[in-house]
């Protein structure tokens, strides 16, 4: 049994937080409209995801972590979003986020978008995950179902998780165009929490889409490194960049400060309905680009197999 920390956030109310994102994102972007609205159904397009909403008990996993990447990987590091959803005592949650695809699965290293509805004891689990691998034809991105391919909901190494019960319900509306700052759209989300509630850690995950312009996006190699990625700059090194364009829908999962659990404070992962997918930088076409976000304050963090020797490489 991987061992599970739990630590209660801050949670401010909808309309208390709409309030702070506007004035931090006018800070980083030209048009800026936060508020308060019924979550938009998520099983339609183009989200076409396997819950309706990201409301009900939501909570934040912080699940391994990069040192089981770097400098060089444990492969034996393998989870299950089945047994994740008991571990944060929400089974049949419904799970987005960033992550690791199982090496032990698929056979090679690859970016995984996890959007599942974890099995409960009425239903079985409906994984509409999607990962993306260095095509090994052309180079480029391969972006595919995790369904139609795999049966099961494992992961490897690492993953950022929000999960909520899935329900409709009452989010924040994020509405964000023409980039003027230097601050990516989900470092800006999460320096406001920071700079606003300061010692009180908020958590916060959801979905956005970036409609319009072209953003920079990761894909794993899928060959782990044999030799140690000791700093930031081997670790890029060794990473594929791509510019995509959009629309990208991508999953966030924010913690405004680490209360000490060595967290991840930001990962975004993302997917598109024209084959392209990954680990989501920055958009590259500031003057162009818009964000439409729908975000939830999670209530808990649950952090799951902490890496016992760490380090801060590799965290972008």
């Amino acid at each position: 049994m991987a061992k599970v920390e739990r630590f209660a956030f801050h949670v401010p109310s909808l309309e208390e937080l709409a309030g702070v994102l506007q004035k931090g994102l006018k800070e980083n972007f030209a048009d800026v409209q936060v508020s308060v609205v019924d979550c938009p159904d998520l099983t339609k397009e183009p989200f076409n995801f396997p819950a309706k909403g990201i409301c009900g008990k939501p909570r934040i996993a912080d699940v391994g972590g990069v040192p089981y990447l770097i400098p060089l990987v444990q492969k034996e590091k393998v989870y299950d979003l089945n047994t994740v959803a008991k571990d944060i005592e929400l089974p049949g949650a419904f799970i987005l986020g960033a992550g690791a695809a199982s090496s032990k699965v698929l056979g090679i290293n690859a970016e995984f978008i996890p959007i599942v509805q974890t099995k409960s004891e009425k239903k079985p689990a409906v994984n509409g995950s999607y990962i993306a691998q260095i095509n090994p034809a052309d180079k480029g991105c391969l972006l595919e179902k995790y369904s139609s391919k795999y049966t099961d909901c494992e992961f490897g190494l690492l993953a950022n998780l929000y999960a909520s019960e899935g329900q409709p319900g009452k989010v924040i509306e994020v509405k964000a165009n023409g980039r003027t700052g230097e601050l990516n759209f989900v470092t800006c989300l999460r320096q406001t929490l920071e700079k606003h509630y300061g010692e009180k850690p908020v958590g916060m995950g959801g979905t956005f889409i970036i409609q319009k312009g072209k953003a920079k996006i990761h894909i794993m190699p899928p060959e782990f490194s044999s030799c140690p990625l000791n700093t930031d700059e081997d670790v890029n090194n060794w990473l594929k960049f791509f510019e995509m364009k959009a629309p990208l829908i991508c999953q966030p999962v924010i913690v405004s400060r680490d209360p000490g659990f060595d967290l991840r404070v930001e990962h975004t992962h993302c997917f598109s309905h024209h084959g392209e997918g990954g680990h989501y930088h920055q958009d590259t076409s500031p003057d162009s680009v818009q964000y439409l976000g729908y975000f939830q304050p999670a209530e808990l963090l649950f952090r799951i197999d902490r890496p016992q020797e760490t380090h801060p490489v590799g965290r972008d």
